[in-house]
């Protein structure tokens, strides 16, 4: 009996040492929370281990989203051996170590799952070291990355894999876990008697950014860092949370007023061409927890709807730090929020494209479907040509200038004239090539 139970308390010693994060890894599918679109009853995932299915995968996620879980839950699911593999520490040599491993469990009956972290740092001879052993089925690959595997993946070794996309944790999600993490009594922070405050959990799961990882350590550090009261209780309030994610709890609220206030703050400032004040309210909402990608979106339809062609470039800006942001994630990404934001702030303005749309749109509802003008419709077939269709159409390359007056629009609505361009960048040039043009056609 002494003989166990000093194995057991050497086993618990070694726990205090690994990380929360790591400890209270579930082992089942079942306590996994999250990703509910792949193993959610009937889903892919869920029915490939339930079946005993597998295939190569490469899960593709944000940071602490569950990738190195989900590969620990198949190979215990499916009673494979695990094999883990680190894309940043190892090379060709250690390949091989690791498909001769795989090779002795053949015998055995046992599969070998691989799980390659980062798979997206293998150079070229890495990933074509792999490939025979992938397609000869000795080991099953699954691979974790944050990156798109499309641009890092070689396409010999991604047509092998059906790769699965993780998605960031809700609160929600966040939340069950660190409540998960506070009650488990073996793995997690039971024994220290801890209670989080709601404005401290809602601070926790926030602040996370869908990362259960930064959840979970920044909740470990502030109970380990709070002293018991009299009652061996250990109250984790707002300010503690604060001080354990290095993140002030900001006013804000991304389903109230505030975040309209704030995003409306954002856009007026963009508009009114203060470059300061964008960056000032693009930081208060990225600092209070918002979707970036939310304010992305925003800048892409500012770009259209606020400066249009007084400067085409700012929504490919507009866009690209969408697709940076995407690339690249937080904290870094926030860069190529704040290029685009001072980007938008300082371009010529013009309303002149929305404006114009709204008018076209307006006559679309109140005028219906009007006929398209046989000049200009298509005619593909001989009852279309024996019908007028293309009959009278001047095709515009084959006038001075490419230019040619003819009416494009139905008869009955007659010509309009939508869109009128400021004098302020790119536009000032559009406006007087339309002037000229419509001079010339007048003539």
């Amino acid at each position: 009996m002494e003989l166990f139970e000093a194995a057991r308390k050497k086993t618990e010693e070694r726990r205090e040492f690994v990380p929360l994060a790591d400890r209270i890894r579930p082992d089942r599918l079942e306590d996994f929370i999250g990703q509910e679109h792949l193993l959610g009853p009937g889903r892919f995932l869920r029915s490939l281990v339930e079946k005993d299915q597998l295939q190569a995968l490469i899960l593709w996620g944000p940071p602490g989203t569950g990738k190195t879980t989900l590969a620990n839950i198949i190979a215990r699911s499916t009673r494979s051996h695990f094999l883990g593999f680190s894309a940043v520490l190892s090379g060709v040599k250690e390949i091989r170590q690791v498909i001769q491993e795989a090779e002795e469990q053949k015998p055995r009956g046992r599969r070998t799952i691989l799980f390659v972290d980062e798979i997206h740092r293998f150079n070229k001879a890495q990933q074509d070291a792999f490939l025979p052993h992938v397609e000869r089925g000795t080991i099953v690959l699954i691979g974790a990355t944050t990156e798109n595997p499309s641009f890092e993946v070689n396409s010999a070794l991604l047509s092998r894999c059906k790769v699965l996309t993780l998605r960031g944790l809700t609160a929600e999600e966040i939340s069950s876990i660190l409540i998960r993490a506070l009650q488990d009594e073996e793995k997690g922070l039971g024994k220290l008697k801890a209670k989080v405050t709601p404005e401290a959990l809602k601070h926790f799961t926030e602040m996370a950014h869908g990362d259960a990882r930064v959840a979970l350590n920044a909740l470990e550090s502030a109970v380990l860092t709070t002293a018991p009261g009299p009652d061996g209780q250990r109250i984790i309030s707002l300010p503690v949370a604060e001080e354990a994610m290095q993140r002030k709890a900001l006013l804000y609220d991304k389903e109230g007023e505030e975040h309209y206030n704030v995003i409306s703050a954002f856009h007026k400032s963009l508009r009114g061409s203060d470059p300061d004040a964008a960056l000032y309210w693009l930081a208060r909402m990225i600092e209070a927890g918002e979707d970036p990608l939310y304010v992305a979106r925003r800048m892409v339809r500012f770009a259209s709807e606020d400066i249009g062609l007084a400067d085409p470039q700012a929504l490919s800006i507009a866009l690209l730090s969408m697709q940076a942001f995407h690339f690249i994630g937080l904290p870094e990404g926030e860069l190529a929020l704040a290029e685009a934001a001072v980007y938008l702030a300082t371009a010529p303005k013009s309303n002149a494209v929305y404006a114009a749309y709204e008018k076209a749109r307006r006559d679309v509802k109140e005028r219906g479907a009007l006929p398209v003008p046989l000049h200009i419709r298509n005619a593909p077939t001989p009852l279309m040509e024996e019908l007028g269709y293309g009959q009278g159409y001047k095709y515009a390359h084959d006038y001075a200038g490419g230019i040619v007056q003819q009416e494009y629009f139905p008869e009955e609505l007659g010509a309009r004239a939508y869109y009128h361009p400021t004098d302020r960048g790119l536009e000032k040039i559009i406006s007087q090539r339309l002037e000229a043009w419509r001079k010339k056609n007048k003539s």
